[in-house]
């Protein structure tokens, strides 16, 4: 399979998190030194691939004001909040381009050239995830957007790990050595401890 130019990337933002850690706070829309989380993780973002779009399960007239399409979960039947592969997938569903790379709204400090790694990572594979060691980062990811049907069946049969997910479709690891560019801040405790040291 050819290796995707930035141009045949589609970025989605997952933003349609409950924020339970934050008490149910919607992360994305949360103030990190002045700016909200999810600007943050669009300007790292952005420069990697050929358009962006925002996956978001509230507030959606304001994540619209970003000036990139938003996209609820493709929920099909499924519960509140069926976590980040229903936003994969409407992502894929919903991508003009024939890849889609996908980030969290909290995790500000994402490396600049994560998706020129996915992309190199591929293979033969019809994704790639991002790994630092042992630990696998499984949201921030990179798919073919002909994996739709078999994530929607995924999901219709209950399965709601990312990780497993691309594991059982041969995603091909993409190894980074720093793991702080993949720290989310999931608390508001840890927001605050980053704000103070900024």
């Amino acid at each position: 399979m050819r290796m995707p130019t930035r141009e045949e990337i589609t970025g989605l933002v997952l933003a349609g998190g409950r924020g339970s850690r934050m008490g149910g706070v919607d992360k994305g829309l949360v103030e990190f030194n002045g700016r909200t989380l999810v600007e943050r993780v669009i300007d790292r973002i952005r420069p990697q691939v050929g358009m962006l779009m925002i996956s978001a399960n509230r507030n959606v007239d304001v994540y619209r004001t970003f000036g990139h399409p938003v996209l609820l979960d493709a929920a099909d039947g499924l519960e509140a909040f069926p976590g980040p592969l229903a936003g994969l997938l409407a992502g894929l569903r919903a991508a003009a381009t024939p890849w889609l790379a996908t980030v969290p709204c909290d995790a500000p400090f994402l490396p600049a050239d994560l998706v020129s790694r996915l992309v190199s990572s591929l293979g033969r594979s019809r994704a790639a995830m991002a790994s630092v060691g042992d630990r696998a980062e499984p949201v921030f990811c990179l798919a073919h957007i002909d994996l739709a049907d078999e994530l929607a069946t995924a999901l219709a049969n209950g399965e709601r790990r990312a990780e497993a997910w691309l594991r059982s479709i041969g995603a091909a690891p993409a190894v980074f050595l720093h793991p702080e560019q993949f720290a989310n801040l999931n608390t508001l405790q840890e927001l605050r401890a980053r704000d103070a040291r900024q």
